[in-house]
């Protein structure tokens, strides 16, 4: 792992100590849950959710900035609001959980615990053999979007966000490879873009979870904001031929976690390739607002660009040399021949 050379000695071994207890917690989880009553874990989880609900505020005020922004129409009272936000969190804290249990469950218990619906949209799309764009978001139980589809057979790979900490990704590739799910890291992002295109070479489905609307360069109105969206999965859509699929996993009213496939999302063809990813990013982000809006409850209210939070002219710098990395990546100089696929 390479060191952070502005922080101290100090500040480096908190940094290093942060991973471990995180580690070590995950590795206990793991352990402890065969061995415990499911429900006693439930409900420590829902007590450990409301404990974390008081002592991170500043995630909890940022949720409630969020949603008061964003809902305001549809949801006139802030109490109904907050409310909301109360769930939110309870449901990510219940994810958490869910993801842990998972590990331990066969094929067949995976398959039993998530309903899949929508599987017919899967199949046809992927008798094209130019690979699937799963277009999902940090929504209900997405970390489960993988483990029910390769509990099935399906090949699954998920573009995936590392943490800093090597170690600590080492040890969370390694719970999703036992899940038959391959990680792609998202950085660095040529090196991305070619694990991407060789899985959906291989007729792959990728899942795309794109609903960081923070440090894109394509804007778009994301509920009732305008924000800035990743091009990425339009344009490896546009360039490949790959089928898109919404796919979201949601707990229904009951309880049970249900994994809906959508109808394929046809990109935009338009006079040009930035016109063309422009105006499919656009609707990629209707069919988030979507799902979001029928479940405000369980997303993490956490995506939107932060209105006080002011950029170093570094950090601009970094960015706009971020973004032409990004589109010089897109598609590698000896994938361009067969950019047709």
């Amino acid at each position: 792992m390479a060191r952070n050379r502005r922080r101290s000695n100090l500040g480096q071994f908190f940094y290093d100590l942060r991973y471990r207890i995180g580690e070590f917690s995950l590795r206990a989880m793991i352990a402890v849950v065969p061995y415990v009553p499911y429900q006693l874990i439930v409900l420590f989880t829902s007590v450990m959710a409301r404990v974390t609900y008081i002592l991170l505020w500043r995630y909890r005020r940022r949720m409630h900035e969020n949603i008061d922004l964003a809902l305001s129409s549809d949801i006139p009272d802030s109490t109904a609001r907050h409310a909301v936000v109360r769930r939110a969190w309870r449901n990510f804290a219940r994810s958490i959980l869910d993801t842990i249990a998972v590990i331990h469950f066969s094929r067949q218990q995976i398959i039993a615990t998530v309903e899949l619906e929508g599987e017919e949209h899967l199949q046809k799309a992927l008798e094209s053999g130019r690979g699937v764009l799963a277009l999902s978001a940090h929504l209900g139980g997405f970390t489960l979007i993988g483990a029910r589809l390769g509990a099935a057979g399906y090949p699954f790979s998920a573009v995936v966000k590392q943490p800093a900490d090597q170690r600590f990704a080492r040890l969370i590739d390694g719970f999703r490879a036992q899940l038959g799910i391959h990680t792609i890291s998202a950085k660095p992002r040529r090196e991305a873009v070619r694990g991407i295109l060789k899985a959906l070479r291989q007729n792959h489905i990728v899942l795309v979870i794109a609903d960081e609307f923070k440090s894109g360069d394509v804007m778009v109105d994301f509920l009732g904001i305008q924000a800035p969206a990743p091009r990425g999965p339009a344009s490896l859509a546009l360039r490949t031929g790959a089928v898109t699929l919404p796919m979201f996993a949601t707990r229904n009213a009951q309880g049970s976690m249900v994994l809906s496939v959508g109808a394929p999302i046809a990109p935009v063809e338009g006079d040009d390739l930035e016109q063309s990813v422009i105006a499919t990013t656009a609707v990629y982000t209707r069919y988030l607002e979507a799902a979001i809006r029928k479940y405000p409850d369980q997303w993490n209210w956490l995506g939107l660009p932060r209105r006080d939070r002011k950029m170093s002219r570094a950090e601009m710098a970094r960015i706009w040399r971020e973004k032409k990395m990004t589109r010089a990546a897109e598609i590698p100089v000896e994938e361009k021949r067969t950019s047709a696929l």
